[in-house]
């Protein structure tokens, strides 16, 4: 019997073919035509198994997915907010992830927006492009990243590493979660545990590394940041439901806030009229942080092994599981 493995998000022949390199006899892959939800039903009501990146996994796809057999799907990478727990469980289709993989990744390209922030290397480079030399023209001021306070909200694997790059600048690192962690860890880890308001007043640097929920959704909005430094800088590669995005717009325009690096955003791909496009002081990339060639292989391999655990009747391992 064959097993069919859907990729929700759409993909290049180049793409399916390098993938398929990764799978078991007697497995076959698929693709989606398009991210529209009339070809996302049709794909996953022909998989046993499907994975998704950044594709929503609606209600509406899991029960035509169940009615055809679907068995699991599997997240690219740990963030859940867009697949749907509650109807999964009520159809008994098992929700898994990769947790922990792509952390190395996702903390690089924090610090990576960090630094650009920082030291004013886009607005650098796109002023050469167009023929002018910035220097002591930046509208931002360049500073250093050395010895500033850094706010991590979110300390989980992604968090945990930010926070051994930073701690190599000699940064003041605060931190804050739902469950604290253990004195030993924080020792080793050179963190200060806050309460958010305090995070949000005292940091140079914000980088949010929490997962998108009722409690944290919407929590960087106009009140959180006038309680921040006029020259702090806002890094988001989690979730873009962390951010009202209005707010943010608002708070980079008046000056309130010195610059803000984002992965990721509330509407994805951002639309080409989001003003997003036309803010100051704001470097933006497309959602590349958990992207890495170098673990494009360890992340496949472990989402094959998952769904392999599944398909023999074996249970994988529980870091994995959601549902």
């Amino acid at each position: 019997m064959t097993v069919r493995l859907v990729l929700l998000d759409p993909m290049t022949p180049s793409a399916m073919e390098k993938f398929s390199a990764f799978l078991p006899a007697g497995w076959e892959l698929a693709t989606s035509a398009t991210r529209g939800e009339e070809d996302q039903i049709k794909a996953i009501s022909h998989a046993t198994y499907a994975i998704t990146g950044d594709v929503p996994v609606t209600a509406a796809m899991l029960r035509a997915g169940a009615a055809n057999g679907l068995k699991a799907v599997h997240k690219w990478g740990v963030g859940y907010d867009n697949i749907d727990l509650a109807t999964a469980r009520e159809l008994k289709v098992r929700i898994l992830r990769t947790t922990g993989s792509n952390a190395v990744a996702v903390a690089e390209t924090a610090l990576a927006l960090i630094m650009a922030l920082q030291r004013n290397i886009v607005t650098g480079h796109v002023g050469i492009e167009h023929g002018e030399w910035l220097k002591g023209r930046l509208p931002a001021p360049s500073m250093t990243l050395s010895g500033k306070t850094i706010g991590l909200v979110g300390l989980g694997y992604i968090g945990k590493q930010v926070a051994r790059l930073v701690r190599g600048f000699g940064c003041t690192i605060l931190y804050n979660k739902p469950t604290r962690l253990d004195p030993a860890e924080e020792r080793e880890l050179g963190v200060t545990y806050v309460d958010r308001k305090d995070l949000f007043t005292r940091s140079d640097v914000i980088s949010f590394h929490c997962a998108l929920s009722a409690d944290t959704a919407g929590m960087v909005n106009r009140q959180s940041l006038q309680l921040m430094r006029k020259n702090a800088i806002l890094i988001n590669t989690a979730r873009g439901g962390l951010i009202v995005e209005d707010d943010l717009i608002e708070a980079l325009e008046n000056g309130a806030l010195r610059g803000a690096g984002l992965d990721v955003f509330a509407t994805e791909p951002l639309p080409q009229d989001h003003p997003f496009r036309h803010t100051r002081n704001l470097v933006m990339t497309p959602h590349i942080g958990a992207s890495s060639a170098d673990a494009y292989a360890p992340s496949v391999k472990r989402m094959i092994g998952n769904l392999e655990c599944v398909e023999a009747g074996m249970e994988p391992p529980a870091l994995d599981v959601l549902v």
